[in-house]
């Protein structure tokens, strides 16, 4: 054996210990991979072997990706920026020790290497609705997607998980505004720029994800999409087809491309089970919270109401944050878009996710948030019977060639 003095202090120091247990012998570890350090036998107050960096926790799909993540083990270090206090209900995902917390800047390289230097798996969930004055689509999701995926390859990270979005187009059909969705573009040029710096990332393009405090049904919902008790849509939302995903499910789609190496450098599309006219949904969710035909609800086309246009070119001037509502011309141009499924990529179905229906969840979402008449429901105990959307039929895929 070689003196002491000239082994390096890692080796120094596991001979001192080998002298204070049971053995003198130098048994040195086979590799210093987290999977190595594996303890418990699952559930919170585990540790997988996965220490994972997930940017935009804070967000609605954040939130549920950050809550499983935390259930099978894993050490969470959540970057943020702002306020501390908007991030401290995530230190409950994860056991005492298991969840971290590190102030970033997106355009500052040095503080996204801080967050990813000690991760085996980073998850990029960082992504903008509308535009502000410090940060355009450009700037989040080309930019600063292409950012993290540098650093993350520079950091020597297993994983990167890029979340994406459907209908992605370099040039996508214009539908309210000239020059189609901007939105949709720069998403395009975030996904080419992240495979540009990780080739084997793992993309995920999703459909209208609903869930609580979502931008899909509480959109629906509100009264700034409404024009008193009509509801504008393109075309009536007759010739738009939609396959709304579940959260928790998309959230189970990430976790599981977390743990299985065959995913990486893949692509999967994060929709529904079933598939929908938009116009059809619309109407089911006015049945269900009381306030279909005998409420006076009517849908019609919007491009002949000026203005409803001049409602959408204002509000968002009002509001110096988020747009009342969320409405601004961008939502507007994208849902109009009918949703475009790939059968040559993957699926949550691919990744072993057990789909949610809509038909099974989305009743309990909107009960008590937007419901009529809920005070009166326990005195008259009446059981409403609310008819079902009419789903599209969807063509199944014969095989995945993907995922072999």
């Amino acid at each position: 054996m070689k003196p002491p003095q000239l082994l390096r202090s890692s080796q120094i120091l596991l001979l001192q210990y080998s002298y204070r247990g049971c053995t003198s012998q130098f048994n040195p570890l086979r590799s210093v991979s987290p999977s190595d350090l594996k303890r418990g036998a699952g559930g919170r107050s585990s540790f997988s072997g996965i220490v994972c960096t997930l940017f935009g926790a804070t967000g609605f799909l954040g939130r549920y990706v950050a809550n499983k993540l935390g259930k099978i083990g894993t050490q969470l270090i959540i970057p943020y920026r702002g306020d501390s206090s908007e991030v401290l209900r995530l230190k409950l995902v994860g056991d005492l020790g298991q969840v971290l917390f590190q102030h970033y800047n997106l355009k500052d390289e040095d503080s996204i290497y801080k967050c990813v230097k000690y991760s085996n798996v980073v998850i990029n969930l960082i992504g903008r609705d509308w535009e502000t004055k410090n940060y355009k689509f450009q700037d989040v999701h080309v930019e600063g997607a292409s950012r993290i995926a540098r650093i993350a390859k520079k950091a020597c990270v297993d994983t990167l998980i890029h979340v994406s979005s459907l209908n992605v187009d370099p040039f996508p059909i214009p539908y309210m505004m000239t020059g189609g969705s901007s939105w949709l573009i720069s998403k395009y040029d975030g996904e080419a720029a992240v495979l540009e710096e990780f080739p084997d990332a793992i993309i995920f393009r999703p459909s209208d994800i609903y869930g609580q405090e979502d931008r899909f049904l509480r959109y629906y919902c509100s009264g700034w999409r409404h024009n008193h008790k009509w509801m504008p849509l393109y075309k009536s939302g007759t010739e738009t087809e939609k396959q709304p995903v579940y959260v928790s499910d998309v959230a189970a789609g990430i976790v599981a491309a977390c743990r299985d190496r065959k995913c990486r450098g893949k692509i999967f599309q994060a929709v529904g089970p079933r598939r929908y006219l938009l116009s059809e949904l619309v109407d089911w969710f006015h049945r269900l919270i009381l306030k279909a035909d005998d409420w006076g609800f009517m849908r019609y086309d919007l491009r002949y109401d000026p203005l409803f246009k001049m409602r959408i070119t204002l509000l968002p001037k009002l509001t110096t944050g988020a747009p009342l509502g969320n409405l601004h011309w961008e939502r507007v141009e994208r849902e109009a878009h009918s949703d475009k499924v790939d059968e040559k990529l993957g699926t949550l179905e691919d990744l072993g996710v057990q789909l949610t229906c809509m038909e099974d969840q989305v009743p309990w979402e909107l009960s008590r948030t937007y419901k009529a008449y809920v005070y009166a429901e326990r005195e008259l105990m009446e059981l409403i019977e609310t008819p079902l959307p009419q789903t599209i039929p969807i063509k199944k895929k014969n095989e995945f060639h993907n995922l072999e």
